[in-house]
């Protein structure tokens, strides 16, 4: 094995743990947001307003992400992708730690939701600096031909996180009486990440830095104000970047954080139901991500995309049906086949998005536009959903929403070029290298 190869797997390991591990602190604030937090921090509200409290102080986060994305992202074309992604680990993790220790509503009143509210903040922005890092130090390392595989293992790292932390979080809620679990138990989670955060520190210190960053380092041609550059010269970027994240967002929150909501809430079925089928489907995530970002290789990165959006769009049809059979193994087939048509859309979108800019502003633009995305998709999807369903005592009103939201995703794919043979190294930014047959330059 080349040292090339083995520098390649050691980043794109360093990249999947990281990118697990803040997932897993993300996730455990979102799951908790639907079992605990409506009783433990908003108890003066009835059931409904409760969780809907609880899923605001939730979207925080995304509004967060793309300051987070914006000041990481300027660092990260400054001074270096390696250095932002131990420091983005650094905030996510303590934000997730303090969230552990928190005061309820009973113990300091009103202060208990706004310090909650203040610290999912924080952990927004360090998600928001986490992603493009990531991503762009997976992307840049290695063979070109490889990058939408390489790039596609930051995104494992959702389900990752989403497998370690709602398992925990079941584990501890069917271990101990409920009042056990409303008391301490679902504190426990949320300290391990104390622990945990050291071993994500101690791979991504022994890694190199970007090569392509190096080069453009060398040449001297580092953006002095990498956002407002980015701004100026890939306008079309970082909306095709915009949309085609919505409508991913939209579904995936749908199908994990939505269906919680509603079988728990409108079904009165075990809370276990949705959260051991979400288990099993994000579990599947684990392989079909990369298997996707492999085939984005191979058949481009906007097929395969949109593939993933078209069955999503037929399959939330026949989701919510699923769900009100009552019968868990419909309800587990409903999550399975919801999250194969994500991973479909997410194996390739990391590379997608990436590629649509050049080398010198690629953290600053590829974390502007999919953070921004956040705000209009995931942070909003759970609540939408929610008041849909309650405006109108009908699922086909949330899944119009879901479909409505693809079908901007699919503005954004049609709008952009097909970034697989681009040449990341061609442009203003390095002296271009000889590229491979079909390569041109960078999207502007």
């Amino acid at each position: 094995m080349s040292g090339s190869t083995q520098q390649t797997r050691r980043v794109i390991l360093a990249s999947l743990i990281g990118t697990s591990l803040e997932w897993y602190d993300f996730f455990l604030y979102t799951t908790a947001a639907t079992l605990v937090f409506p009783q433990l921090f908003f108890p003066d509200l009835d059931p409904f307003n409760a969780t809907l409290a609880s899923l605001t102080t939730n979207a925080v986060a995304f509004v967060a992400r793309p300051l987070g994305g914006i000041v990481f992202g300027h660092f990260g074309d400054r001074a270096g992708r390696k250095t932002v992604l131990v420091v983005t680990l650094l905030v996510m993790g303590i934000s997730t730690f303090l969230i552990g220790v928190l005061p309820g509503y009973a113990s300091v009143g009103v202060i208990a939701p706004i310090l909650l509210a203040l610290l999912r903040f924080v952990q927004g922005l360090g998600l928001g600096g986490e992603w493009g890092g990531a991503v762009i130090m997976s992307l840049e390392h290695g063979d070109g031909r490889r990058r939408g595989f390489n790039a596609s293992w930051p995104q494992v790292g959702v389900p990752a996180g989403y497998v370690l932390a709602t398992g925990l979080l079941t584990v501890m809620s069917f271990t101990m009486s409920d009042a056990a679990f409303l008391s301490w138990g679902w504190r426990v989670p949320f300290l391990l990440s104390g622990a945990l955060v050291f071993v994500g520190l101690w791979v991504r210190l022994k890694i190199s830095e970007s090569p392509l960053f190096a080069e453009v380092e060398q040449h001297g041609a580092k953006a002095k104000m990498p956002l407002l550059e980015v701004l100026r010269t890939h306008p079309r970027a970082l909306l095709s970047a915009f949309t085609a994240r919505i409508g991913v967002d939209v579904a995936f929150y749908t199908f994990t954080a939505y269906i919680i909501v509603y079988i728990t809430g409108e079904l009165d079925l075990p809370r276990s139901y949705a959260l051991n089928a979400v288990l099993i489907a994000s579990a599947l995530q684990l392989a079909l991500i990369p298997v996707a970002g492999a085939l984005s290789d191979r058949y481009g990165r906007r097929p395969v995309y949109l593939a993933g959006v078209v069955a999503a769009a037929v399959w939330v049809f026949a989701f919510f049906p699923l769900l009100d059979t009552r019968s868990f193994p419909l309800i587990a087939l409903a999550a399975i086949v919801a999250l194969v048509t994500h991973a479909a859309m997410y194996g390739p979108q990391a590379a997608f998005i990436a590629e649509l800019f050049s080398t010198r502003l690629r953290y600053s633009g590829a974390s502007m536009g999919y953070q921004v995305a956040g705000i209009v998709g995931g942070s909003l999807a759970p609540v939408i959903a929610l008041q849909l369903f309650h405006t109108f005592q009908t699922t086909l009103a949330v899944s119009i929403y879901v479909v409505a939201a693809l079908a901007v995703t699919t503005v954004g794919l049609a709008i952009a070029p097909e970034t697989r043979d681009l040449d990341l190294a061609a442009g203003p930014d390095v002296p271009a290298k000889p590229s491979l047959p079909g390569q041109v330059g960078p999207f502007a």
